[in-house]
């Protein structure tokens, strides 16, 4: 086995019907790990484990609703009862609804409050004795936490308000996580995309979209397999290396 495979691992990663969360359970298993995969469509959970599955990867498919306490307790302890452990979590659902707080849609603000950041700390809950679990018994040693936040946690900007406020608090509660158990060799880990060409932008309002459009026209986005390749990188150091923080911008982004 080479120091990078994740043979024998497990891992969980959220939002993985399509976008970032479909490129990373794509990478995971490309690398030999097991993964299990959580959205609420399941149709497209099971296309991803077709695919995953031909060419000789394990996937499980999990129909979940991260803002659900329950929904995300019973796809931690699925994965573990059907793959054998949990190694990894990626914590990769969220929403991204922007626009002005003036006259803004409450709904829109409670939606990515249960998503982007409820839907982190129900998730994160359930894996914790799992992830400390497999970093004890693991012949790597190690366990990993990631999280998929934004350049929204490092940064505002006017429209972002809500989600601003989520991925912030994702950046802080991953933090305070990290410091309580780093000694106990579970990383835990932040990525932080800028612009990438995913459906994320297409769940926004007409008017949200096209100023989405004009403010990257002249700007090449990331694709999904980047970040993907960020979350393999971090998982797949040695034990002793943890890589806390990932900003990954387009070239051409400025802000």
């Amino acid at each position: 086995m080479t120091a990078d495979s994740l043979q024998g691992t497990v891992a969980l990663v959220t939002g993985a019907s399509s976008g970032i969360g479909e490129a990373t359970a794509i990478a995971l298993a490309e690398r030999g790990a097991a993964v299990a995969i959580g959205a609420r469509r399941i149709d497209r959970l099971e296309r991803l484990a077709d695919r995953i599955r031909a060419v000789g990867g394990t996937a499980l498919p999990i129909e979940l609703d991260v803002s659900s306490a329950e929904q995300a307790h019973a796809a931690v302890t699925r994965t573990v009862s059907e793959l054998g452990r949990l190694d990894t979590l990626v914590n990769n659902a969220g929403l991204m609804l922007l626009g002005p707080a003036v006259g803004a849609p409450l709904e829109d603000w409670q939606r990515m409050l249960d998503v982007n950041a409820a839907g982190v700390v129900y998730c994160t809950h359930a894996a914790l004795p799992h992830l400390l679990q497999a970093a004890e018994d693991s012949p790597r040693r190690v366990a990993d936490l990631v999280t998929v936040s934004s350049v929204a946690g490092r940064t505002v900007r006017p429209g972002s308000n809500v989600y601003n406020l989520t991925k912030h608090g994702v950046g802080a509660f991953s933090e305070s996580v990290r410091m309580e158990i780093a000694r106990r060799h579970v990383r835990v880990s932040l990525v932080e995309p800028g612009a990438v060409d995913t459906e994320l932008r297409t769940h926004n309002r007409p008017e949200i979209q096209e100023q989405m459009r004009k403010r990257f026209a002249e700007v090449e986005l990331l694709q999904a397999s980047d970040i993907a390749e960020a979350v393999v990188y971090i998982v797949t150091r040695p034990w002793r290396m943890a890589v806390n923080e990932i900003l990954i911008r387009p070239t051409e982004q400025a802000d």
